[in-house]
């Protein structure tokens, strides 16, 4: 997989460097220090890392990429070396991920949110690294301290927009909802934390259907008994946000400063385009019988 990854960042940064240098604010008095290894290189190191299975980045690259992938990367720096190297590819992260691993909607889409903690609750207030940028939020379990990845996924289990909004962002902001969802159109299926009329008519008035279940005091609706079936099958993003969690690794309480958290962000949700197995919807036997029954139902 390492081949694969290094080939579609090295891709990118070759159509991306010429057009990023460009944009750069150069000062003539200051000399930036170089360095041996290129861009693709330590892109490809930080987004491996979250497909490795290794837990600590540190022993990864002592133990794994300086011993065993050494013969790839001939110019290898020292781990120190290496993090100081790491901030300068924030940016062009962020570029492959929304401009080059993104899929295009398929028509079926699935909607949801899952908290990225930055520190434990009990050391919320002694926090200094993410002052300022973090905030606190609650999810319906319990309060946290950090950031939300706001994910829209297709019925293959591609990542279709991604979206990053700091803990107490509401998942039925306005402005929020509007940029995740410029790509989408047909049906967005979405827990009952999206259920919000104004909401709902803007994304009626762009051809975007969003179907969610109702609240218990709220009067049952009706829907195409399709729908009610892919309504059931919204645990896919579940699954999702759990794999990105878990086997990307994407969250963590040991960042010491916010560019490297946003770096192993951005590096776990680009691991996770590549993972050959994703979740993906297949209907069953059971609901290809039901599909054979044309009348609405009520939820």
């Amino acid at each position: 997989m390492i081949t694969e990854i290094f080939y579609e960042v090295d891709n990118f940064i070759q159509y991306f460097k010429n057009s990023w240098e460009q944009f750069l604010l150069t000062d003539e008095t200051k000399k930036v220090q170089g360095s041996r290894m290129i861009m693709s290189e330590i892109m490809t190191i930080c987004i491996f890392f979250h497909v490795s299975n290794h837990k600590n980045f540190k022993s990864f690259y002592l133990e794994k990429i300086s011993v065993d992938y050494a013969s790839y990367f001939p110019n290898l720096v020292s781990y120190n070396r290496f993090v100081e190297l790491m901030p300068r590819i924030l940016v062009p992260l962020s570029v492959f991920l929304k401009s080059f691993r993104m899929s295009k909607a398929t028509g079926i889409s699935f909607i949801d949110s899952t908290k990225i903690s930055v520190c434990k609750n009990k050391r919320i207030p002694v926090n200094k690294v993410f002052e300022g940028i973090a905030k606190r939020g609650k999810t319906s379990i319990d309060w946290f301290y950090g950031f939300k990845v706001h994910l829209i996924v297709s019925d293959k289990g591609d990542l279709v927009s991604v979206s990053i909004s700091k803990g107490n962002k509401s998942d039925r902001d306005k402005i929020l909802m509007k940029n995740i969802t410029q790509k989408i159109f047909g049906k967005l299926f979405g827990d009952k934390g999206y259920i919000s009329k104004h909401v709902t008519d803007e994304l009626r008035d762009r051809g975007i259907e969003l179907i969610t279940n109702v609240h218990k005091k709220m009067k049952p609706k009706v829907i195409p008994i399709i729908d009610k079936i892919l309504l059931r099958k919204r645990c896919i993003i579940e699954t999702i946000n759990d794999q990105i969690k878990n086997i990307c690794q994407i969250e963590h309480s040991r960042h010491r400063n916010p560019e490297n958290f946003f770096i192993n962000l951005l590096s776990g949700l680009i691991a996770y385009t590549f993972l050959p197995n994703k979740p993906s919807i297949r209907l069953n036997k059971k609901d290809y019988e039901i599909l054979k029954l044309s009348y609405p139902i009520a939820i």
